[in-house]
């Protein structure tokens, strides 16, 4: 009986020790990342790449479980100068006049990191944790890294989940208009306050959200304290936005992307153009193309019901 119940002990201790998460600081040439390697560490890895000024907790924990439970071992992190990974407040907050009329001239910006170097921090974390091969998952900013990624390290990658991203840099014809692009120039170049990111992320969240998809605003206020609280960067919103707007079209590089791609981008998405969507996949010699009527720009419950099938059908034949 006795060894019995040591051996009961031993199988509850080994299965919390494999499907722990696992949490910690990489350091890229001199940045220090922040990840999240969710486990379990025998199912297949797939890191993913989060969107501007996203911090990795806003992955939805759905999301996370549809892929624990299909085999997966998400792996997620704050981009650089976002969340905990550090900050490049030295830097300063990017000049709001000056920028504006630059972009709006089609004048090149300068900026305090690129697209590319970003992307160098998804590969430190895989070598890091001693992963030579790896599926990816990105959306939005976390796209548009992941292309210069995918292509600088195709001996990396299985497969690659691009979701309501582009290859073309923003532009007047493609960039947002109305409130979402008020808001968004708010976050970018205003003051920010607590209330203010509270009342903003709920506009900004009823806007690029699923006509179908319900918010409990107490809920979704209490996770924006928490996201305010977690990190004391405000400014990396703008220094990574700048990124963006300063890096070049990346319509060359996704065309010599031969990893196999699913592209996923919403008809509603007022953020990224649903036409850009469909040309980076055109443009991908080894793409599938998966429009969805209904989706607007986020990854909200009523979208993952209906991409979770064809995902999990698309990684598992490339696995």
């Amino acid at each position: 009986m006795k060894f019995q119940k040591f051996l009961i002990f031993c199988l509850l201790l080994f299965t919390t020790i494999i499907f722990s998460q696992n949490e910690d600081f990489v350091d890229n040439n001199g940045v220090k990342i922040f990840y999240v390697d969710y486990g379990p560490i025998e199912n297949e890895p797939i890191l993913l790449v989060q969107g501007l000024g996203g911090q990795l907790t806003f992955w939805p924990d759905e999301l996370i479980t549809v892929l624990q439970k299909n085999g997966y071992r998400p792996i997620v992190y704050d981009n650089r100068d976002v969340g905990l990974s550090e900050d490049f407040k030295d830097y300063g907050k990017p000049n709001f006049i000056w920028n504006y009329i630059k972009f709006y001239l089609g004048l090149p910006l300068r900026s305090a990191y690129s697209l590319a170097d970003m992307g160098s921090d998804g590969i430190a974390i895989l070598n890091h944790l001693n992963i030579e091969k790896t599926h990816i998952l990105a959306q939005s900013m976390g796209g548009m890294i992941s292309q210069r990624m995918v292509a600088d390290n195709k001996n990396r990658f299985k497969s690659y989940v691009l979701i309501a991203s582009m290859a073309r840099t923003p532009d007047l014809q493609t960039a947002p208009r109305g409130e979402l692009r008020r808001l968004i120039e708010d976050r970018s170049f205003g003051d920010q306050t607590l209330d203010g990111e509270v009342e903003r992320s709920i506009r900004i969240f009823k806007i690029l959200a699923s006509p179908s998809s319900e918010i409990d605003e107490e809920k979704f206020e209490k996770e924006v304290i928490k996201n305010f609280n977690r990190s004391s960067n405000t400014e990396g919103f703008s220094r990574q936005l700048i990124a963006i707007l300063a890096d070049k079209d990346r319509y060359d590089e996704v065309q010599t992307i031969t990893t196999p791609t699913l592209v996923i981008h919403g008809k509603l998405d007022p953020l990224i153009p649903y036409e850009e969507g469909k040309k980076t996949a055109d443009l991908m010699p080894n793409s599938e193309f998966l429009g969805v009527d209904f989706m607007s720009h986020l990854i909200d419950k009523p979208v993952l019901d209906y991409i979770e099938t064809p995902m999990v059908k698309f990684l598992d034949k490339n696995s």
